[in-house]
C-alpha cells in the first residue's frame, strides 16, 4: 500500500504553471526563429551542413518542467508512505462494550472472553509498546491514553464492563482511536474487538467508510477480530425468549482490507487467542514515511546544471 500525503497542498496549485512555461518555450522559439531568419540562409546552410540549425529545444523543454514539478513537490512537503517493518508498533485495543458482547456463544461472554485475549496480547508485547485501551457502544470512552505500563493496561482491561447506553458506534472507535495515536512516532495500529454491529452509524449515511477514510489518510492500520456466532444468545435476556445476537463479519473485514490490516473470526476463546498471536507477529509491519524534498530538491539542482551544460555546448546560440 503506497500513499503520497502533502504537507502544505497549497503550494500544489503552483503546478498550474507548468502549461504557461510550455506556451512561453515554443512562443519564444517561434520569435527567436524569425529574427534568425533575418539574417542568415538556414535553408542554404541545411542543405551544406545536412543539420537542422534551428531545434526546438525539448530536451531543454523536459528538463524545466521536471526541475519546476521537483520544486513544487519539496515545497509542498510532500511524504511518501509505504508498508514496511518498524522498530514496532503503538496500539490502540478497542473493545466493544455494547450489549451484545453479553451474548453466550463464547464462555463466559464474547466480552469477557475478549477481555482475557486482549490482556495475553499485552503480555505479549512486555513494554516495547505504547498501549491505549478504549471501550465502546452507542459512546466511545478512553479508558487509558497510550503508555507503556502493562500492569496498568491489564487492569484497565479487567475492569472494563457491558455499557449502560445502547447501541455500537464502530466509526467513533475508528476515529477516537487514530486520535490517541496520532502524537506517536512509531507505526500506528488499532485493534478492533467486536461483533461487527455497526448500529449507532446505521443511520448516518457512509459513518464507516467516513472513518475508515480518516484512519487511511493518518496511515494507522486497523486489526478487526470479529467475535461470536453467526446467531449466538443474546446473553443479556432469559434464553427462553429465543432471541439472537447477530454477528456481522462484513463491515469488519472491509475495515481491515481497506487500511492494511487482518480481519479474523473468532468463534471460540482458543481462536480469539490465535488471532492476537498473529497480530502480535505483525507488530513490526506498519506505514513508513519517506520525505520527498530532499531527493526532489537535489534532482532539481543537478537537472539545472545539465541544463546549463546543454545551453552552452548542444543548444548553444550561434551569434
Amino acid at each position: 500500500m503506497i500513499d503520497i500525503t502533502f504537507e502544505n497542498p497549497m503550494y500544489l496549485w503552483y503546478l498550474l504553471s507548468i502549461p504557461l512555461l510550455i506556451y512561453t518555450h515554443f512562443y519564444l522559439f517561434k520569435h527567436s526563429k524569425k529574427t534568425a531568419m533575418k539574417f542568415a540562409n538556414f535553408a542554404a546552410l541545411r542543405r551544406v551542413t545536412g543539420k537542422h540549425l534551428i531545434t526546438k529545444n525539448i530536451i531543454v523543454l523536459i528538463i524545466r518542467v521536471v526541475i519546476l514539478i521537483s520544486l513544487i513537490i519539496a515545497a509542498s512537503g510532500g511524504e511518501l508512505w509505504y508498508e514496511g517493518k518498524v522498530n514496532q508498533n503503538d496500539f490502540v485495543i478497542a473493545i466493544d462494550t455494547s450489549a451484545s458482547m453479553a451474548a453466550q456463544d463464547i464462555s463466559p461472554t464474547r466480552l469477557e472472553a475478549a477481555k482475557e485475549a486482549a490482556i495475553e496480547f499485552v503480555g505479549s508485547l512486555g513494554s516495547r509498546s505504547n498501549i491505549g485501551i478504549i471501550s465502546f457502544s452507542g459512546t466511545t470512552f478512553v479508558e487509558t491514553i497510550p503508555i507503556d505500563n502493562m500492569n496498568s493496561i491489564k487492569k484497565t482491561i479487567e475492569n472494563i464492563d457491558v455499557a449502560k447506553t445502547g447501541g455500537t458506534d464502530i466509526a467513533g472507535a475508528i476515529i477516537t482511536g487514530t486520535n490517541l495515536l496520532l502524537p506517536y512516532e512509531k507505526g500506528k495500529t488499532i485493534v478492533l474487538i467486536t461483533d461487527g454491529s455497526n448500529t449507532v452509524g446505521a443511520f448516518i449515511t457512509d459513518s464507516v467508510a467516513s472513518s475508515i477514510a480518516y484512519a487511511v489518510s493518518k496511515h494507522v492500520i486497523v486489526h478487526s477480530i470479529g467475535v461470536g456466532s453467526d446467531a449466538g444468545p443474546i446473553g443479556y435476556l432469559p434464553e427462553y425468549y429465543n432471541i439472537s445476537a447477530v454477528f456481522h463479519g462484513d463491515t469488519l473485514e472491509e475495515i481491515s482490507n481497506q487500511t492494511g490490516g487482518f480481519y479474523f473470526q473468532a468463534n471460540n476463546k482458543g481462536e480469539l487467542i490465535q488471532a492476537y498471536r498473529q497480530i502480535s507477529e505483525a507488530s513490526d509491519i506498519g506505514f513508513i514515511p519517506l520525505n520527498l524534498s530532499y531527493g526532489l530538491i537535489l534532482i532539481a539542482l543537478l537537472l539545472l546544471f545539465v541544463e546549463w551544460g546543454l545551453l552552452s555546448t548542444r543548444f548553444r546560440k550561434i551569434p
